[in-house]
């Protein structure tokens, strides 16, 4: 099992004609990725070919999802328009929408914010790195890539990963990877202060999908998201969980890469957030290197065997 797609999930691109779509759009058909449709207005009719596989371009989402039946879209479209292209997948009843666009200007964010309240379209995003389901073929060929992620590092298992960062994600599934030990799915959830999915959304279904033996969470400074996480674990999580939270050198009120990463109280700091883990149960990594031996530490502590 995974969560959130899998191998079957049919994917659409929005911007799939834009240089930066287009790019990731064949890279995840060389995957396999179940990529069915590409939307751009006023391209409609058009189609992106690539290494032999045609794919058709719409208007529209919705006249996507009524041609394809997809489930699934990712967004590559330029800030000033991103927050409309994610209205359309709500509109349109998508499953998922997932935000790769950096820049999206916050009150777009929370007009869309409001716009997805009390529907059924889940987002994760905006300005992260996406998704990954591992497939079982050579470099974890023939899973779903949704997103920026190299899927060529990851290995098809039974470990979850959740991140604020997409480098540290990657960092992690290498290590993982380098250990013979394999992701069920990797999730970015992005940097920005206004954003979808949280981590506590994440943890609480890799807690519920049987084939998630183990769990690492990558948070950073700024906001409280992983103490609300850190907290539920503790009351709820019986499996192992390793964390990292990064920026602990960052001098209080600098903005340090992400937007969402700047320390504005106490609570923000890596500090309290590295004291929240530990108090939860949470086998903390002391620096990025050290993520994977840190889950290696929580599951022999609970007698899991990783895989």
């Amino acid at each position: 099992m995974s969560i959130l797609v899998n191998s079957n999930t049919k994917i659409i691109v929005q911007g799939i004609t834009g240089a930066f779509g287009a790019r990731h759009a064949q890279l995840s058909l060389d995957y396999g990725t179940q990529v069915v449709a590409g939307v751009t207005p006023g391209k409609g009719g058009q189609f992106f070919e690539h290494a032999g596989k045609r794919v058709p371009i719409f208007n529209s989402v919705a006249d996507a999802v009524a041609a394809t039946g997809a489930t699934v879209s990712v967004i590559f479209v330029p800030p000033p328009f991103a927050g409309d292209a994610i209205i359309e997948c709500v509109d349109a009843g998508l499953d998922l929408a997932v935000a790769i666009t950096e820049g999206i200007p916050v009150r777009d964010m929370v007009r869309v914010k409001r716009a997805m309240s009390g529907k059924k379209t889940r987002l994760i995003g905006p300005n992260c790195p996406g998704v990954v389901t591992p497939g079982t073929g050579e470099k974890s060929h023939g899973g779903c890539r949704i997103g920026i992620a190299p899927g060529y590092i990851h290995k098809k298992g039974h470990v979850g990963v959740v991140s604020r960062s997409g480098t540290l994600t990657y960092e992690a599934v290498f290590q993982l990877t380098s250990k013979n030990i394999g992701q069920s799915t990797c999730v970015g959830i992005g940097g920005d202060p206004v954003n979808g999915t949280s981590h506590l959304d994440v943890i609480k279904m890799f807690n519920d999908d049987p084939d998630t033996h183990g769990i690492i969470m990558i948070g950073e400074i700024g906001g409280t998201a992983e103490v609300e996480a850190a907290k539920w674990i503790k009351a709820n999580c019986k499996k192992p969980v390793a964390g990292f939270i990064a920026g602990a050198t960052a001098p209080a009120g600098r903005r340090m890469g992400h937007a969402g990463a700047i320390v504005g109280g106490v609570e923000d700091t890596a500090a309290a957030k590295i004291a929240a883990f530990r108090e939860s149960g949470i086998e903390v990594a002391a620096t990025p290197s050290d993520m994977a031996e840190a889950l290696l530490r929580a599951a022999k502590a609970k007698d899991v065997t990783l895989s």
